[in-house]
């Protein structure tokens, strides 16, 4: 039922056909929508405490649950398709993680496409993973996180960090994550029917993103990228996702390299689904995976 109604959100706002994006569709008014359908969900789960702050120009939220322990921290990346995404529409998702992971949760605003093309979004995804080093959180207490693009992000970060020696995280979880801008996976062609996403509307994201730099490039493209040394991964995908053919190619590439890496495919599910717990068994069950992922890597002993 829940499936079903995310399917047809389009009907619940007047629509009686899916939309279709073209690079003349209002970004500003997408961002808009998305900031209105969180302020929906906007109640944060009992427990979970938001903490505005400022890293490095950046504006960033702590989102920390209560008894977190203080010296670990999931470093999450938002998603938006590189070109909306912000403290206030994610709060609902990353309060939820932070509560059934019982780690505090880092979320920051990278900058944005159309106006802040690539690299803005690694280049400030990467400052702010380098503040909590400098803050004194040690690699080890450290998991990144994201889903969609910020999934995506997610792991260009870490190519990022490894290329230029810098301190890995422990791990990392990319939910649903968006590897290969070119946009060239089966699953664009024939998941489209059955995902929520209107129509065309990653070929439009990526070209906003990406402007005159090559799709390929491993920083836009992680699925392009030099992937050996990679900390431990676990990545999940819903089958009726046209992103799933890039989380399950990069998973097997990653597994290819050496990385220990993790791959769980949702039967029947949408985009982000795991994000969705508790309202369906699905969503709960690779959420309780996610979970103890998690905890297993920071070390908790439960």
């Amino acid at each position: 039922m829940f499936n079903l109604m995310i399917r047809n959100s389009y009907l619940f706002r007047g629509r009686l056909t899916k939309e279709t994006f073209d690079m003349n569709t209002s970004i500003e008014l997408f961002r808009e929508n998305c900031e209105k359908g969180a302020a929906r969900y906007a109640k944060m789960p009992p427990g979970v405490v938001s903490k505005p702050t400022t890293i490095e120009g950046i504006k960033a939220e702590w989102l920390v649950p209560a008894g977190a322990d203080s010296k670990k921290v999931i470093f999450y990346v938002h998603g938006g398709g590189y070109v909306s995404g912000s403290c206030t529409d994610h709060r609902s998702f990353v309060s939820k993680f932070a509560a059934f992971t019982g780690v505090t949760n880092l979320v920051f605003e990278y900058r944005l496409a159309p106006e802040h093309k690539f690299p803005a979004a690694v280049e400030d995804s990467a400052k702010v993973y380098q503040w909590l080093l400098a803050s004194g959180y040690k690699p080890e207490n450290i998991l990144i996180a994201g889903e969609s693009a910020g999934g995506g992000l997610t792991l260009t970060t870490l190519l990022y960090l490894k290329d230029n020696n810098i301190p890995l995280p422990k791990a990392g979880v990319a939910i649903s994550p968006w590897t290969d801008l070119t946009c060239q996976g089966e699953s664009y062609k024939t998941k489209n029917r059955v995902s929520p996403a209107p129509i065309n509307s990653w070929f439009v994201f990526a070209k906003h993103y990406a402007g005159d730099n090559p799709l390929t490039h491993p920083y836009i493209s992680p699925l392009f990228g030099d992937l050996k040394g990679l900390p431990p991964l676990l990545i999940n995908a819903g089958m009726d996702d046209e992103l799933f053919d890039d989380g399950h190619a990069f998973a097997g590439k990653a597994k290819t390299a050496g990385v220990d890496v993790t791959f769980r495919a949702g039967e029947q599910m949408v985009h982000c689904y795991p994000l969705l717990a508790p309202m369906f068994p699905e969503a709960t069950e690779a959420m309780n995976e996610i979970v103890k992922f998690v905890r297993k890597h920071l070390q908790f002993n439960d």
